[in-house]
């Protein structure tokens, strides 16, 4: 039954536990978060004395990515009848020592999040949520999994370059 009042239940949640809708609106701050820091990295390699504009454009492209998970999965918990809860954002790390600690701090973000949308998945089936455990499986598992092995092969290649000349022409190929 829908209700006009703004406390109620929306009118389309139907099998959306709790758990679910905490465990969404967790991954959704995750996904912003890695947003966040994504940026940051981006806003380093384009400065004038850093200069690596194939790193810029990787990890904006990056940030896009991971801004448009978050508003996919607010799209998905609105649908759910669900409530965003939004939370602050820490201000994320601002210089790199090299690129290549830049290439495994992206690696360690981005198994964190696909740890996180392991655990939403573990959440939605321990509530028998088949719908959202499907979503989860189709949207975005497989793709953290890819997003893993690329960026797994971009720190393997950028140690074979090492610096320099070897480091600008990887760079340029990004």
């Amino acid at each position: 039954m829908c209700s006009s009042d703004l406390d109620k239940m929306a009118c389309c949640k139907q099998n959306f536990a709790e758990s679910c809708e905490k465990a969404l609106n967790d991954q959704i701050n995750a996904e912003l978060t890695a947003s966040y820091i994504y940026r940051s990295m981006a806003a380093y390699f384009g400065r004038c004395d850093v200069a690596l504009d194939g790193f810029k454009a990787r990890f904006l492209k990056d940030a896009d990515e991971e801004a448009t998970h978050a508003q996919d999965m607010i799209d998905y918990m609105n649908m759910r009848g669900g409530r965003v809860v939004l939370t602050a954002v820490a201000a994320p790390k601002q210089n790199w020592s090299k690129p290549l600690e830049a290439l495994e701090d992206a690696l360690a973000l981005e198994k964190d999040v696909n740890a996180k949308l392991i655990a939403l998945h573990d959440v939605a089936s321990a509530a028998g949520d088949a719908q959202m455990s499907d979503y989860i499986e189709g949207t975005y598992l497989k793709e953290q999994v890819e997003a893993i092995f690329e960026l797994s092969k971009l720190i393997t290649n950028l140690k074979r370059v090492g610096d320099g000349l070897g480091l600008y022409m990887f760079d340029k190929n990004l």
